[in-house]
């Protein structure tokens, strides 16, 4: 490219399955930013696709001289596709892209001049979208959770899509929680400014490869790694149920002391009562074991040291 390299961008191009439509990406970012004047290259990530897409992406690769092909070992998830290419980009500043076009190409653009202005961290958020009314509902109730029981405050419509500098990019390289995260996340949890950019997502003509498990992994991920209000609501209910069964105990003791084995009245066989309280609180213990391990599993395999992704040989 002509323009200086400490202006350029790094578009990193998530692949997954995209044999049929990567070179239409790739012409669609390359035709908006040359158009814009941006200096760019294309770092293409793909994330273990099983079709024809990495040998597309590396047929690209010795077509254009603007285009890198990545490849991953197994499909990793969005997220950790997007930590490998920050890893390896090179420009001044990078921008994650899905291969679907649903990132508008001026969504982008409008990112780069706000980073032109000094705004290190530019984070991309839906003023509007339409991916079905149950994938709507389903994303407009967990944003709404994830913003009353979160450290972390999402827009409203959710965000998956930013464009930071190079101090951000090496931080988010080396030293930030990459296992049972995401980009989008650890940039949340920082202490510094941001600028917030929305715009419209168009409508995918094609079926989505973001499967409702795959959601629910991120979900889950995104919540436990940003929220403590399972824990402090398990504390809650521990005291509150402790406190009432004082109670109980304080109400048999009155009934069986001044009443023929009755309590108000109410016959005691206790058996009934026994159980009752027996499966109820086991119940409430498994429940509160569960939210506990999925804290503890997410710390053992942050620990363990294993690498969240591998590069092709």
């Amino acid at each position: 490219m002509a323009m200086p390299e400490e202006k350029m961008l790094s578009i990193i191009l998530l692949s997954y399955q995209s044999e049929d439509r990567l070179e239409w990406a790739v012409e669609l970012l390359e035709e908006g930013l040359k158009a814009a004047s941006i200096p760019f290259e294309i770092v293409i990530i793909d994330d273990g696709s099983t079709d024809n897409s990495f040998e597309v992406a590396k047929k690209l690769e010795s077509e254009k001289a603007f285009v890198r092909a990545i490849g991953l070992d197994a499909n990793y998830s969005s997220p950790m596709a997007q930590f490998a290419g920050l890893e390896v980009c090179r420009g001044a500043c990078a921008c994650p892209v899905p291969d679907d076009g649903q990132r508008p190409v001026s969504n982008i653009i409008d990112m780069y001049r706000s980073w032109e202005k000094g705004n290190a961290i530019n984070i991309a958020f839906r003023e509007n979208r339409d991916d079905g009314w149950l994938n709507d509902l389903f994303s407009a109730y967990y944003y709404k959770l994830m913003r009353k029981f979160s450290k972390i405050k999402f827009p409203k419509g959710g965000s998956d899509g930013y464009l930071i500098d190079r101090s951000v990019i090496d931080y988010l390289t080396h030293h930030a929680s990459k296992k049972n995260s995401s980009p989008v996340i650890e940039l949340l949890k920082l202490r510094r400014p941001m600028v917030f950019i929305g715009y419209d997502r168009p409508k995918a003509d094609h079926k989505s490869r973001w499967t409702f498990s795959k959601k629910m992994t991120l979900a889950l991920n995104t919540f436990f790694a940003s929220s403590i209000f399972p824990l402090r609501l398990i504390t809650w209910v521990g005291l509150i149920t402790f406190l009432l069964s004082l109670l109980a105990i304080v109400a048999i003791f009155i009934g069986k002391i001044f009443s023929d084995n009755t309590l108000f009245g109410f016959p005691i066989r206790g058996w009934a009562t026994l159980v009752v309280l027996i499966t109820m609180f086991n119940g409430m213990m498994m429940l509160s074991l569960g939210i506990i391990s999925e804290y503890l599993w997410r710390m053992y395999d942050e620990v363990k040291g294993s690498p969240p992704y591998t590069f092709k040989k």
